[in-house]
């Protein structure tokens, strides 16, 4: 897909946006002026990320590695990536400006970027003057929690607008003039908690009215011990939290129609400058999903259920053929996908699959795309579900972290294909599901003789992916063999 004028690329990025959450993917009209200016790209009905965690997935876009090659595999460990070179480094030498706005959460830094942005995250950001400073004094009381009034602070004070305006700020400081191509990458903090707006997006979607939940917790005796552990820390902290789901909901739809309004402005923007948006390639992602109500929690934290695992992922741009493609595709996926299209050499280390004769309309090896991979887990030996271990969060009071060290404890992995999934974790328990039947993953098949041929099949698979994300770094006098667009299995 390269040309003799590379393609400007704009990466707009939510954290934690559930799927199914647009009219575009069936959902509520929450973004509508996105899914307009994708519609003319492809959507990928079956992406994941890499693991349910900001920091780790974030570092997986930007290396096209999963966490136990990258080493981020919390949130706490982000400069400590492992790599070669990676979607900055890219982009740099081949020509293109970089610029940021927004919330990072990843290893580069401002002095990666011609202009950065931020840090913006989920309690606020820089500009903390006036009316900006007061909504983040207001952000870090709420701790995180679903507001039920609106916000009392009006939506140029909200973090998606804050953002915004320094996006186009660097946009326009670019001399028009310049041949150079630019790489924006816009990252809202939201949908991610706390979980509030203000009017008029409160009351944009009433809780009567919201998308009915799969399951409740009522289904927690039938799901594995880490998301009880959870269900009861939040129980304890925050007593009838779940009463709180439709309210919960409702907020966060109209979050999404507030970062739509956003982007909107953006795109207004960009289509002033000369040539408007005809050379500019639109990545529309997040980093994983939210529970968003469903088993009785909020936010994420628990196993690697669908909720959390499948994410939104939309490319637009010259030579896309507008289609919706169901092959099971990463967030691993995008940094090949972009080195085939402006002509740059996979790096070393890579993991991912260029996704580029896809964006073209051309059909993928069956055996590429059939299934798809992740991860979850900070490594040693996973906790009982009666233990209690000390935290980085006292036990007493509101406060608390859904990603603390007794459900993000041990190691597990996934495999899933068009129908099934299959878990496994370090103490050994294997869980299987069938996702047409049973969605929301309530039902064990691991134990049904029935279901043996497919299990056995998919720990097949397993393996063959957990050789296939051996690490090859670092590089040795040994060249490994590569095959055209990192597709291994074609």
């Amino acid at each position: 897909m390269a040309s003799s004028t590379p393609p400007n690329i704009v990466v707009l990025m939510t954290d934690q946006q559930r799927v199914g959450c647009t009219a575009a993917e069936g959902g509520p009209d929450t973004m509508p002026r996105l899914d307009a200016q994708l519609a003319g790209g492809v959507r990928f009905d079956r992406a994941y990320t890499s693991c349910p965690a900001c920091v780790p997935a974030r570092t997986s876009l930007l290396t096209g590695r999963f966490p136990s090659a990258h080493r981020v595999r919390q949130n706490s460990t982000a400069q400590h990536a492992y790599y070669s070179t990676d979607l900055l480094e890219m982009l740099r030498a081949a020509g293109y400006s970089l610029h940021f706005s927004g919330k990072p959460h990843m290893h580069a830094g401002p002095e990666d970027f011609d202009t950065f942005h931020g840090p913006f995250l989920h309690d606020g950001g820089p500009d903390e003057s006036g009316e900006h400073a007061g909504f983040d004094a207001w952000l870090r009381e709420l701790d995180h929690a679903v507001a039920t009034e609106p916000s009392p602070f009006p939506a140029r004070s909200q973090l998606p607008s804050r953002i915004v305006d320094g996006a186009i700020a660097a946009i326009a400081a670019i001399d028009s003039s310049r041949q150079d191509p630019y790489f924006l990458w816009v990252s809202f903090p939201e949908p991610h908690n706390p979980y509030q707006v203000p009017e008029p997006y409160f009351s944009l979607f009433d809780e009567e009215d919201v998308p009915e939940r799969m399951v409740g917790p009522e289904a927690l005796d039938r799901m594995g011990w880490r998301f009880r552990w959870l269900h009861r820390l939040i129980e304890d902290k925050r007593p009838g939290f779940d009463q709180q789901w439709r309210r919960y909901r409702a907020n966060y739809l109209g979050m999404l129609r507030l970062i739509d309004d956003q982007i909107g402005r953006l795109l207004d923007h960009l289509d002033t400058r000369p040539g408007g948006l005809e050379n500019t390639v639109f990545v529309f992602l997040t980093d994983h999903g939210d529970f968003v109500g469903d088993y009785g929690l909020q936010r994420k934290g628990a196993g690697v259920p669908e909720a959390l695992m499948r994410i939104p992922l939309s490319i637009a741009g010259p030579s896309v053929q507008p289609q919706q493609r169901g092959e099971l595709v990463s967030i691993v996926d995008l940094l090949p996908t972009l080195a085939e299209w402006i002509g740059a050499r996979i790096p070393a280390g890579v993991q991912g699959r260029s996704l580029a004769p896809l964006l073209r309309g051309e059909d993928a090896p069956p055996s590429e795309f059939a299934t798809i991979y992740g991860e979850h887990g900070y490594g040693g030996v996973s906790y009982d579900e009666d233990e209690r271990p000390p935290l980085h969060f006292s036990y007493e009071g509101a406060t608390f972290d859904e990603l603390n060290s007794v459900t993000q404890s041990g190691e597990m992995r996934m495999v899933a294909d068009e129908r099934y999934k299959l878990v496994v974790d370090d103490a050994g328990e294997v869980q299987l599901y069938d996702l047409h039947r049973d969605p929301a993953e309530t039902r064990d098949l691991s134990g049904d003789p029935d279901y043996r041929h497919v299990q056995d099949r998919l720990y097949h698979q397993l393996v063959q992916w957990l050789l296939r994300v051996a690490d090859d770094l670092p590089e040795g006098n040994y060249q490994p063999k590569t095959r055209p667009h990192n597709w291994r299995w074609a």
